[in-house]
């Protein structure tokens, strides 16, 4: 893995990233199980770590260390809680659209305070009634001299019940050119939340409905220009969201693994660990496999991604990968530690629960494979991070 690490910051990061993990998420756990609801104070101290602005440039006070840094941060998270990963990949959508679509204004305004952790920004595109069909959504905006006004809602919003700053992606006009994104303020009249549903797992973490009622937003929260909306919803969850999700499977997966191993090491089968059947010691031998493969796959795609290449293909097929195989993983674990891994006193169980929640999000393994095999056919449309690699490059520096 050394080629994707440029220098020690990467390590180092993901040596604090785990300690602050088992001494201050790891204990937490319990209580976001037994409770379901989502963990704002954890998130909190989270998000003042500084690692939201993992690929916030410098001089808008961010890390600036890129998608490799973001998911060295992801990942660390995720072997520890499945549900802390999540918040911050979800936050980390929420940085992307100011980033790539934010005026200078914009920039100046949210992303030192994202950097800092006094702000946790959401992406909200996904209704009730057309799912993954963006351009099926009817929410709306009508222009109302400098303000605009908001209707409708969205649903399994990341970080619905913890975020400050929304953005929302709704119809200002027929067709695909009809979508407009806003960056909306969680104390904005009009605006209010659903009820937070209990959930399978991901316990801890909110991902719920926001809702819309005469919204008065400012034009100057549109971002972009009226029709860039699709821009935005694609290229956050092509770019991010599938680098992001993949980064929360791969350390749910790290996590099944190591719980895994040291389960069959020191339980006893006919006088040796348990580790020393062969059945079980192939089924090893193939999380380990898998795990590596996956671990790969995930760090190709975001170098990839920081290096400025087009590598649309690879977050696909790291998505893919990582879902598909901690969730075999995770299978695999549970006949493994067969009526041990039914109890809440072993992780094992909230591992997979945790793992199925990645599958759906920025497109399912399905998904993935039908947008792979447009590439195996040369039909693929068009490459956004490629589009979205040079429109950083070409950015001036913030002025001072």
């Amino acid at each position: 893995m050394e080629r994707y690490f440029t220098d020690h910051s990467h390590e180092e990061l993901r040596t604090a990233v785990r300690e602050f993990a088992n001494t201050e998420v790891k204990p937490r756990i319990a209580h976001m199980e037994a409770t379901r609801a989502a963990s704002v104070g954890l998130s909190r101290l989270i998000a003042r770590q500084g690692w939201i602005g993992a690929t916030v440039p410098p001089g808008y006070g961010g890390m600036g260390m890129g998608h490799v840094g973001k998911t060295v941060v992801i990942e660390e998270l995720s072997r520890v809680s499945g549900a802390m990963g999540a918040m911050v990949q979800a936050s980390q959508l929420g940085v992307a659209k100011i980033i790539h679509f934010g005026n200078e204004e914009q920039k100046k305004t949210w992303l030192p305070a994202i950097a800092s952790g006094d702000c946790l920004p959401t992406i909200a595109v996904t209704e009730p009634e057309s799912g993954g069909h963006v351009l099926g959504m009817t929410s709306s905006a009508v222009r109302d001299g400098d303000d605009y006004i908001l209707n409708g809602s969205k649903v399994y919003v990341g970080n619905s019940h913890v975020g400050d700053l929304h953005g929302v992606v709704v119809r200002t006009g027929p067709g695909s050119k009809g979508l407009t994104a806003f960056l909306v303020e969680s104390d904005t009249p009009g605006f209010s939340l659903g009820r937070q549903r209990p959930a399978m797992g991901l316990h801890g973490f909110s991902f719920g409905e926001l809702v819309f009622d005469g919204c008065r937003v400012p034009a100057a929260n549109r971002l972009g220009e009226e029709g860039d909306g699709l821009a935005v919803a694609y290229s956050s969850s092509v770019l991010y969201g599938r680098a992001n999700l993949t980064a929360v499977s791969l350390g749910i997966h790290q996590a099944i693994l190591d719980e895994t191993s040291a389960f069959c090491a020191e339980r006893r089968r006919y006088g040796a660990p348990l580790g020393e059947l062969g059945s079980v010691k192939l089924k090893l031998g193939q999380m380990q496999s898998r795990l590596m493969t996956a671990r790969l796959a995930a760090y190709h795609a975001v170098h990839l991604l920081d290096q400025g290449q087009p590598c649309d293909a690879e977050l696909m097929n790291a998505k893919l990968v990582n879902v598909e195989y901690a969730l075999d993983s995770a299978r695999d674990a549970m006949e493994i530690h067969a009526a041990c891994g039914l109890f809440t006193d072993r992780p094992v169980e909230r591992y997979l629960r945790d793992a199925h929640h990645i599958f759906a999000p920025a497109g399912t393994s399905d998904v993935q494979r039908l947008r792979l095999g447009e590439v195996a056919l040369g039909t693929a449309k068009g490459s956004w991070s490629e589009r979205l690699s040079e429109l950083v490059r070409l950015e001036p520096e913030p002025a001072g």
